[in-house]
């Protein structure tokens, strides 16, 4: 921001600063310690145009277009204030968005998944008696080669068992594998319910499962389960809503984000063991793409 002149009284240099407004030129009119009133223009690139306006104005302030073309730019301000006023009162902070512990209550579907993800858990002796719940599992059919597997494959979802698209988020192989799950799952489940209501939570968690549990399926076969493509996928849908719809009142930390994608990435490595990672691809994949459609919906 830099200054293109002064005028002596108050009066010209509001009428002149609104002008330059309602030209499209922002600036600030500000009184010096002399007495005088400084015109300060936002943009560097719109210096030598509103310095030849000014040059214009001293010449003949009292021409109509400047009055009417001030009475403009005050309308023109006041729009702006307002949307602006509009605009933060949309955005929240992260205090109020993302302490789920405090400011958010924990949503009641949150709650009902997160329980039977824990029942699930219990009847399958922790993880260590999988016939106990192969009705769960996306298919009990093993192709007798690893490797890419065809729709025509899942033949229990064909005589009917549709369930079976959607239950592998409900099983799981290890304390680690559930506490992890449920807890992402608390925080973002709850957040959307909190801010979008538990029939949205529901379609998204139906949509992102069925998606993810079917291309990790097509990629590596039936052995697999947990709610991580679902997690990731609530991160998806949360991180890019609110980045683009602020008003939607979804919000996370960087922090959040950034730990959320290190995990993911770790978990292509060697180092982190057999982990259905298009699981994880899929559910995050289409999480960010339906944010993104969702606030764009939004802004309309």
């Amino acid at each position: 921001m830099r200054m293109i002149g002064h005028l002596d009284e108050e009066s010209p240099a509001t009428i002149f600063g609104n002008f330059l407004h309602a030209e499209g030129i922002e600036n600030q009119v500000e009184q010096d310690d002399n007495g005088q009133w400084c015109i300060w223009v936002h943009d560097d690139d719109q210096l030598e145009m509103a310095s030849r306006m000014l040059t214009q104005y001293r010449a003949n302030p009292t021409d109509p277009i400047y009055h009417d073309k001030a009475r403009a730019g005050v309308k023109l301000k006041s729009e702006a204030e307002r949307m602006e006023e509009n605009y933060r009162r949309k955005l929240h902070d992260r205090a109020e968005l993302t302490s789920v512990q405090v400011e958010i209550r924990l949503g009641l579907l949150t709650t009902v998944l997160m329980a039977v993800c824990m029942m699930v858990f219990v009847v399958s002796n922790f993880g260590a008696d999988l016939t106990s719940i192969r009705s769960l599992f996306i298919s009990q059919v093993k192709a007798a080669l690893p490797g890419i597997h065809k729709l025509s494959d899942l033949v229990e979802i064909r005589q009917g068992e549709v369930w079976r698209l959607f239950t592998p988020m409900l099983i799981h192989l290890s304390i680690l594998h559930i506490v992890f799950n449920m807890l992402w799952l608390r925080d973002l489940g709850s957040i959307i319910e909190w801010r979008l209501g538990s029939g949205h939570l529901a379609v998204l968690v139906l949509c992102i499962s069925g998606t993810s549990n079917l291309a990790q399926f097509l990629w590596s076969g039936p052995a697999f389960g947990g709610m991580s493509g679902v997690v990731y996928g609530l991160l998806g849908y949360i991180w890019i809503r609110g980045r683009f719809d602020p008003g939607s009142g979804l919000r996370l930390h960087p922090t959040t984000v950034w730990m959320m994608l290190i995990w993911f990435f770790f978990c292509l490595t060697d180092m982190a063991g057999h982990i259905a990672n298009v699981v994880h691809a899929a559910g995050l994949g289409m999480g960010m793409a339906w944010g993104y459609v969702a606030s764009l919906a939004a802004r309309r």
